[in-house]
């Protein structure tokens, strides 16, 4: 499996991922956002988390119009899978790929610690290793974590299936964290190629560091 990981300016968790994949097989290459052009045989793309553009503006608001953005969108449009985790997820958001958009926390402050997840939906590549109703551990890291969506296209992502993730406590009840709407985590788009996730399942993929509880996430690109 060949994984392209994006890095901009600011960005700060390209080399994580590039660790969490290849220790899960794949071949992975680190892609400067002034590229005009995915490599060839890429099967899957990560924007990684950080600060892009030092969040000028807003989150992602600057990154949306790199030059590598063009082929990501093209790659997007013709059915290539696409995992945003962090500002990788805001992103996403600020060019379109994903419905919504990110707030900064209720709280006002920066969030960083491990927070329970529940499994929402798993008829996607993304968790089709994980059951619905799974709980896993997974750290969260962001000052704008707040997902919003207004009431119709919550109920478009419900009706769709596109609610990934929500937070929780370890018991799998539902609890907010950083203010989203409905407590979501992670969402993807009606065709389930674009994925996006607020918490960082590259930085929980061996006990040594606290939890593995990211593998199986992550895994789940890479079960064909």
């Amino acid at each position: 499996m060949n994984v392209a990981v994006l890095q901009f300016p600011g960005t700060n968790c390209e080399y994580d991922t590039k660790y969490a994949f290849e220790k899960l097989g794949a071949n992975v290459q680190i892609i400067w956002h002034k590229e005009s052009t995915l490599p060839q045989n890429v099967d899957l793309i990560v924007i990684p988390g950080g600060f892009s553009y030092g969040d000028y503006l807003r989150s992602g608001a600057i990154a949306r119009f790199a030059n590598i953005m063009e082929s990501v969108k093209e790659y997007a449009a013709n059915g290539g899978k696409i995992l945003g985790i962090c500002n990788g997820f805001q992103i996403l958001l600020e060019a379109g790929l994903l419905p919504g958009a990110m707030k900064r926390n209720s709280s006002l402050h920066f969030i960083s610690k491990y927070n329970h997840l529940k499994v929402i939906n798993n008829n996607n590549k993304f968790l089709n290793k994980l059951k619905v109703n799974d709980v896993v551990n997974i750290p969260i890291a962001h000052h704008d974590g707040n997902y919003f969506i207004d009431a119709n296209g919550l109920k478009e992502l419900e009706e769709n299936d596109q609610i990934l993730l929500k937070y929780c406590d370890e018991k799998g009840n539902l609890s907010n964290v950083n203010g989203s709407v409905s407590n979501i985590a992670g969402i993807c788009n009606k065709e389930k190629n674009i994925y996006g996730l607020m918490p960082h399942p590259e930085r929980a993929i061996e006990t040594l560091l606290g939890c593995d509880d990211g593998v199986k996430m992550l895994e789940g690109f890479l079960n064909n």
